[in-house]
């Protein structure tokens, strides 16, 4: 059950990276560049503010899982640069690191998981819990002050002449990952009720419902406890 569950989530995100990169380059080949002013319209700038909030959502993981920064920092300039494709292609490459015992045992637990340093130390955090709930609350308001705005100056974002090309192609890019966040909200939560609510918050409010779900699950962790804890589940038996 768990080497497929290994199998199908690596199978899923190797599509979903190439049906991402598909979109960019049909809408860079019918539409154009997207570096054009005319369609930064205020919809627009919203849902960049929104994708790179959940940009930086998984930027912290990709932080805490490399071992060496210089490899970090590559991977999060891709990350700003192409977004869900290089999300996908990270998360196909952790799951392809998997040992056949790691894929029996618990998949997305071990791709979740630190890759430990060749010498077996690993670096301390320097980000503490009640630093990271400050950090994902000043997030979660930034964009719901964002949605507010827009929606107060712009009007309804369900409107036909908002979905440009580009518009369409960044609403791809957003919900692929949102999709990765999806499956860390159904690994985390026991309960199946409570993980179909959460994405069904994020597939409506976006980063403001990302960054609410992180905060609530910092709140579930002492003070003292590494930051880290806060991607696993706290009914796993391997707690790290």
């Amino acid at each position: 059950m768990a080497v497929s569950l290994a199998i199908g989530l690596r199978s899923a995100f190797m599509v979903l990276g190439c049906v991402t990169a598909a979109t960019v380059i049909y809408t860079v080949a019918t539409d154009g560049s997207p570096f054009r002013k005319e369609l930064l319209t205020p919809w627009m700038v919203a849902t960049l503010i929104d994708f790179y909030i959940i940009i930086l959502a998984i930027a912290a993981w990709i932080v805490y899982k490399e071992s060496n920064w210089i490899r970090s920092l590559i991977w999060i300039v891709l990350l700003i640069c192409f977004g869900s494709v290089t999300a996908c292609g990270y998360i196909v490459m952790q799951f392809l690191k998997l040992s056949p015992q790691e894929s029996l045992q618990d998949p997305i637990y071990f791709v979740l998981l630190k890759n430990t340093k060749k010498d077996g130390t690993e670096s301390k955090s320097i980000l503490s819990v009640v630093g990271a709930r400050v950090i994902f609350s000043l997030l979660g308001c930034v964009m719901l002050g964002t949605l507010i705005y827009t929606i107060a100056t712009d009007g309804s974002p369900f409107r036909r002449e908002l979905l440009t090309p580009w518009m369409i192609a960044t609403l791809v890019d957003f919900y692929v990952n949102i999709i990765a966040l999806s499956v860390w909200v159904a690994y985390k939560e026991s309960n199946y009720k409570t993980a179909a609510l959460w994405i069904v918050l994020f597939i409506c409010f976006g980063s403001v419902s990302v960054c609410a779900y992180i905060v609530v699950q910092f709140f579930h962790l002492a003070s003292q406890d590494p930051v880290y804890l806060v991607l696993f589940s706290s009914s796993s038996s391997k707690w790290p």
